[in-house]
């Protein structure tokens, strides 16, 4: 995880604690589309690169986590947002069905059509997954969030999107479905050796 982005957290962390109205403004930017919110540049801008565009993916992504952050200021270092949103899906499921049949529940469903985002969606679908956070009071990693999204938001990064994908679908299976087996072994070979008679 990179110093500029547990730097940033740090940053927003504080804003928390002594500027609540530098929240309400990054939590208003959440519905524009990220970095377009001038009333959000104050908190943000002096993070961007001085080489930046406007449509630079680590910008975006400054401004998004910026927002999702000012909607849940709840910050733990270690618990991706895809493992606290299995969290929440086990949850939830626990209390709506029997665990033992497995059917999709509605936040399975969610996560599932977060991991297929295109970067112009993204930030709905994270809008609403952070909702659900906040909501069953779940912290996440903002810190590993905008490293992820750094790279979800690069035009043209398939291979990024997909290892982040990959990464956060483990994550969030793993806390869904704890008691599965999480080692996968092979099946040992048939004993072999031959009877005594």
């Amino acid at each position: 995880m990179s110093e500029h982005a547990q730097a940033f957290i740090r940053y927003l962390s504080e804003l928390e604690q002594h500027d609540r109205g530098a929240l309400a403004h990054l939590r208003r930017g959440l519905g524009f589309a990220p970095g377009s919110f001038p009333r959000a540049y104050p908190y943000v801008e002096r993070f961007v690169a001085r080489d930046s565009h406007a449509d630079d993916p680590r910008r975006k992504a400054l401004y998004l986590t910026a927002g999702l952050f000012a909607l849940h200021p709840r910050h733990q270092d270690s618990e991706s947002l895809a493992t606290a949103f299995g969290h929440v899906a086990r949850h939830r499921d626990q209390a709506e069905r029997d665990p033992s049949k497995h059917t999709v529940g509605s936040v399975e469903q969610r996560f599932i059509g977060l991991l297929g985002a295109e970067p112009e969606s993204l930030p709905s679908l994270l809008r609403q997954a952070v909702s659900l956070l906040a909501a069953d009071d779940r912290p996440c990693d903002y810190v590993r969030l905008l490293d992820d999204l750094s790279l979800w938001l690069k035009p043209f990064a398939v291979d990024g999107r997909n290892r982040i994908c990959q990464r956060w679908a483990r994550d969030f299976y793993r806390a869904y479905a704890p008691d599965s087996d999480a080692t996968y072994q092979e099946p040992s070979a048939p004993n072999a050796t031959p009877s005594a008679d």
